[in-house]
């Protein structure tokens, strides 16, 4: 595990840009953290390093959003199992050989990929935010 210390939003965004240097096809990432931590400022980091233009919005309420099919990015805080992200064809994107950015992750631990990437991001006061990867 590395760590990555984030004085603002602006920091945690560029650091998702250079982290997306390092994911390959088919890479999901499994993203802990409070609400409000930081992690959808980190995907729109991701997002950019990989090239995608489209504005990044957080998914809560669609439960995934995709980013010209190299980026689906998941929020599965509503999600009681992983028999719900089953049952919606959300795992379905897990093999579609995109990259997979997972919020929330716990809520459906049981079906996701054995060999998941974690990134978790903490406030440590103001906006300041360790990220801890690898």
């Amino acid at each position: 595990m590395a760590i990555f210390l984030s004085e603002n939003a602006s920091k945690t965004k560029d650091f998702g840009v250079k982290f997306a240097k390092t994911l390959k096809s088919g890479d999901v990432v499994v993203l802990k953290g409070e609400m409000g931590a930081g992690k959808t400022v980190f995907c729109k980091g991701v997002a950019a390093g990989l090239g995608i233009a489209d504005e990044v919005l957080s998914p809560t309420y669609a439960y995934m959003n995709e980013y010209d099919g190299k980026l689906f990015h998941f929020d599965c805080y509503r999600l009681k199992n992983g028999g719900q992200a089953e049952s919606l064809g959300l795992c379905d994107y897990f093999y579609a050989g995109g990259i997979c950015l997972v919020e929330w992750a716990e809520n459906i631990a049981d079906v996701l990929p054995e060999n998941v990437i974690t990134v978790e991001i903490k406030k440590t006061g103001g906006s300041n935010r360790e990220i801890i990867y690898g």
